[in-house]
């Protein structure tokens, strides 16, 4: 692994600073191929250890080999903010990168929802990361690979149920007495006493204290749930829980801004480029169909493909709103908004039906394909659906038991998807063996009929 400036570097950041570009320091380090796989499956240098990522990665290492996939560049948002670049780039490759990078930190240091997040959990992300891989190699060594990997199967397991609108360093329920009854007033105790015992009544039982219920409202931070009240979790399985959901966080918002944070980085990755006098005319023009390809409308070979690029549709909005709006409109937009709103409030029919993106029928194994719905909500929606809470059915707890048992609900006012339900069942029973109690969940299959799945019962 090396760090030394790359061609340009200082000079693309200088243009990038004069066009108002505000980004915390970034490090570029140029690394192997194979270092640079792992970096993208683990989403971070160093992570701790999970079977997952070993699946992830084989995916990601059959998919380059197949040519479907060629990674350029991994950035990880921070103070310092870290980019890792493979050292088989070309130079070419390397200029259009250190400006899409410069896009990323901009958008990464001024976007709210990266930065409540990163205000949150810290920037030094590398390093905080590399400690809970540290801590899990101590609990390893003392607890045993068999223990530790059930409390981290779990954890993956649910690794997306958070609640990003809680602190990340949120306090436990308050534990509530029920609401203590007034004592009457003088104008009322005479009128009360009169008919407290009429023929035919009894006195009505003094109630006892009661606490409130866990939870006391749905609660969808079921990692952090399960954290603090799972009845019988020891500390250091409480301390591996915690440590992903702190990562969850960090990731979230990359997660959920991804057309936007994409599309912004190219943009000017593709304006920074225009404007490089100082590049020699063969470097530029390289550099520019390198950009054509990563910006390209759709992922993947095939003829007809209804997988849009995250690039590419974040590249063209940000074009049709600076055409329309003006720059200062854009980083407005840029900072205050998600890609929920990004594609609800600026995707317009003109831009849709320019970029072919409305729904499509397709024939003959997808290489014909005529265009089947025009509702241009609808479109946005099925382009949005995906992201819907982190990617995951929307669950919440909504009661723990006396005896234990974890009632969980699809919340459907909020999300409409069916549950595949061998895969919550897997889910359940990996929750199942750290909550050490029943676990069910009342939700809807993939057919729309209502599925009762419980664990442990």
């Amino acid at each position: 692994m090396s760090y030394r400036p790359l061609s340009y570097q200082v000079e693309i950041e200088a243009l990038a600073q004069s066009y108002g570009l505000d980004y915390f320091p970034v490090q570029f380090e140029q690394v192997p191929p194979s270092f640079m796989m792992e970096v993208a499956v683990y989403g971070l240098p160093v992570r701790m250890p999970h079977w997952s990522f070993g699946v992830r990665y084989i995916y990601q290492l059959i998919q380059h080999r197949m040519g479907h996939s060629h990674i350029f560049e991994v950035v990880i948002p921070g103070n310092p903010g870290h980019a890792y670049l493979a050292d088989t780039n070309r130079e070419t490759e390397n200029i259009l990168v250190t400006a899409h990078v410069l896009g990323h930190a901009d958008f990464s240091k001024n976007n709210l929802l990266f930065r409540r997040v990163q205000e949150q959990a810290g920037y030094h992300i590398v390093e905080q990361a590399a400690n809970h891989a540290q801590r899990i190699t101590e609990a390893i060594e003392q607890h045993g690979m068999e223990a530790v990997e059930r409390v981290l199967d779990a954890a993956f397991a649910l690794e997306q149920h958070i609640d990003i609108h809680q602190d990340l360093r949120r306090a436990r329920y308050a534990d509530l007495p029920a609401a203590p009854v007034s004592a009457p007033t003088a104008d009322t105790a005479g009128f009360r006493d009169r008919f407290a015992h009429l023929p035919g009544s009894a006195a009505a039982p003094a109630r006892a204290p009661t606490h409130a219920p866990i939870p006391p409202s749905p609660e969808s931070d079921l990692l952090w749930f399960i954290a603090h009240y799972a009845p019988d979790l020891e500390g250091w399985e409480r301390d591996i829980l915690l440590a992903v959901r702190e990562e969850s966080f960090y990731f979230q918002p990359i997660f959920a801004c991804q057309i936007m944070n994409e599309g912004w980085a190219s943009y000017w990755h593709a304006r920074l480029l225009r404007e490089a006098r100082f590049l020699p005319s063969e470097l530029y023009v390289d550099a520019i169909k390198t950009h054509s390809d990563v910006v390209r409308p759709y992922a993947g070979e095939a003829q007809v493909s209804l997988q849009v690029n995250p690039y590419h549709l974040g590249f063209c909005l940000w074009e049709h709103i600076i055409e329309h709006h003006g720059m200062a409109a854009a980083r407005r937009i840029m900072a205050t908004e998600d890609d929920f709103g990004f594609v609800r409030n600026y995707l317009d029919e003109e831009l849709a039906r320019r970029l072919g993106l409305f729904q499509y029928t397709t024939r003959r194994r997808g290489r014909e394909a005529t265009v089947s719905d025009w509702d241009l909500d609808a479109l946005k929606e099925s382009l949005l659906a995906p992201k819907y809470h982190f990617g995951a059915p929307h669950v919440e707890v909504r009661e723990m038991r006396r005896d234990g048992t974890l009632v969980l609900q699809q919340d459907h006012a909020l999300d409409k998807r069916g549950l595949d339900v061998e895969s919550a069942r897997k889910v359940l029973e990996y929750m199942h063996s750290i909550w050490r109690r029943p676990v069910v969940l009342y939700s809807i299959n993939g057919q729309g009929k209502e599925a009762r799945i419980a664990v442990g019962e």
